[in-house]
């Protein structure tokens, strides 16, 4: 069996309903995936299957996602290990120490070229940065700055299927995977 993260990118269905994580575990469960758990109620999935192809289960979970909630979400799917490199590839430990809510990875379904942050950095603003690791976007956010312009230069019309997570999720994650 493997361990593996699978990241909802947004899980709102409609005005002010959400999912609720009990129902996205019980879905899991109706997969077969085994030890189905959610970490907050931003769509964080942990779970164990075979082990297979990441692009297979994506298939998979997103269409038990349409079936069962009625509406197609963005799902990336991480092995553990997958997930593990890209916790310990954070190229901000000390922004993340300091601040974990204003780091975060953009998790990319496809990875990104390395050259694309040459793109971005004209949409950072001035306490802002980034990295690409692995073909993920790391950015350290600025308080300064509450509405970021990197946000909308990360969307999916403009880099493909992707979905961000705080450095505080990030390791929470890798915490459940690595037990």
């Amino acid at each position: 069996m493997q361990t593996y993260v699978a990241l909802l990118y947004s899980i709102v269905l409609g005005e002010g309903r959400r999912v609720v994580m009990s129902d996205l575990k019980a879905m899991a469960e109706g997969l077969g995936l085994n030890n189905p758990r959610t970490l907050v109620a931003t769509g964080n999935l942990v779970f164990e299957a075979q082990e297979t192809e990441l692009a297979a289960l994506e298939q998979r979970l997103e269409a038990a996602f349409a079936k069962t909630f009625g509406r197609h979400v963005d799902i990336i799917v991480r092995c553990a290990d997958g997930w593990l490199r890209l916790a310990a590839g954070n190229p901000f430990p000390a922004e993340s120490a300091e601040a974990a809510d204003q780091v975060a990875v953009r998790v990319m379904r496809a990875p990104v070229p390395a050259e694309t942050a040459a793109a971005l950095e004209a949409y950072a603003g001035k306490d802002e940065r980034l990295r690409i690791v692995g073909g993920d976007i790391w950015i350290v956010f600025s308080r300064e700055t509450p509405s970021s312009r990197l946000l909308a230069a990360v969307s999916h019309r403009r880099l493909g299927v992707g979905t961000s997570r705080n450095w505080n999720t990030v390791r929470r994650l890798a915490k459940m995977v690595a037990e």
